[in-house]
């Protein structure tokens, strides 16, 4: 069965199970959760994975679309449709301006700059009167879809964030597999090669980030919308590391790895404390009690074992075992 068989296949298993994921016991509010940094991750793997750029200020798009979403709703009393568009736009804005000035450099230089200015945007939050500075924005209601359909409800909500994402991720796919897609990957290859057969090479990246800062700011729209509030952590730069980490782990360049990597960090995150319960009940060492307490360094040990013994991430070694073995499988027939 061909390779691209097998990965539809995986992704409509993947989709069946999340369409009977809240009948099935899983708490619904969680799941929106993961889902919402699959979606963060993805956008931030079509701009390091398939274009070669590595921003250390991703946060600024999440944390942007967050906060402008939230206030929408709140404050503007705009429906959860407009307010998620909105946030899908200053991602985009907040992307443009920050592509702008940063494509200008390569390389560690171009990650800095990303990085300095998404500290700009984080402090101008925590300035910001209507952003509620340290306490975040509280209180955020998710309205009425359309002005028809109640997103109070827990169920409803569930399924408009699948079907988001689900959207969102084909987009995604979409880019990746068009000619633009093509002329991204081929930039991060050799640049120079790219340059030589007439390629603007600058306006390619730049569409690239602000197709990624978008699809962040949605991410953080539809987070905020689902949570009711935004916070600092939306925009901190720890966040920015966040999704490196999950695109590192999931797998770069592969469309699968953000999904998995994202649902790595996030079950670490917030089940490490009730596993390391567990542990210490069964073992009797109470130490296994306090993981809940270094969520942050055993995070980190995680990233270590999973850079050293899967270098590619967990999807990219599978993916490179399954094609290695295709590729054996005619010559010992």
């Amino acid at each position: 069965m061909p390779f691209r068989n097998l990965a539809a296949i995986g992704y409509g298993l993947l989709l069946m199970g999340l369409l009977a994921a809240p009948f099935l016991g899983a708490y619904p509010i969680f799941v929106m959760k993961l889902m919402c940094f699959a979606l963060f991750a993805s956008a931030f793997n079509l701009l390091l994975g398939y274009t070669g750029l590595l921003s250390f200020g991703h946060a600024a798009f999440l944390g942007g679309g967050a906060y402008l979403s939230g206030h929408a709703l709140k404050v503007w009393g705009l429906t959860p449709e407009l307010g998620l568009l909105l946030g899908m736009a200053g991602g985009a804005l907040l992307g443009l301006l920050f592509g702008w000035l940063a494509i200008r450099r390569q390389g560690i230089y171009f990650s800095m700059i990303t990085l300095a200015l998404a500290q700009m945007l984080f402090f101008a939050c925590l300035q910001a009167p209507f952003t509620g500075g340290e306490d975040g924005l509280q209180g955020v209601a998710r309205g009425r879809l359309f002005g028809l359909i109640d997103l109070q409800n827990d169920l409803r909500m569930y399924y408009l964030t699948l079907a988001i994402v689900v959207l969102a991720f084909l987009l995604i796919v979409r880019t990746i597999h068009s000619p633009f897609g093509q002329v991204l990957k081929g930039i991060k290859e050799n640049e120079p090669r790219a340059i030589s057969l007439g390629y603007d090479t600058q306006h390619f990246k730049l569409l690239a980030f602000v197709l990624s800062a978008a699809l962040a700011g949605l991410a953080g729209a539809l987070k905020t919308l689902v949570l009711g509030f935004a916070t600092l952590s939306d925009v901190h730069w720890t966040a920015s590391g966040q999704v490196i980490l999950m695109t590192l782990v999931g797998g770069l360049g592969t469309l699968s790895g953000p999904l998995v990597g994202s649902a790595v960090v996030v079950l670490l995150e917030n089940k490490i404390g009730e596993f390391g319960q567990l542990l210490a009940t069964l073992t009797g060492v109470p130490w296994f009690g306090t993981l809940g307490e270094s969520v942050t360094m055993v995070t980190g040990l995680i990233f270590v074992v999973c850079v050293l013994a899967f270098r590619r991430g967990v999807m990219g070694e599978i993916i490179a075992w399954t094609l290695r073995r295709r590729a054996r499988g005619p010559r010992s027939a």
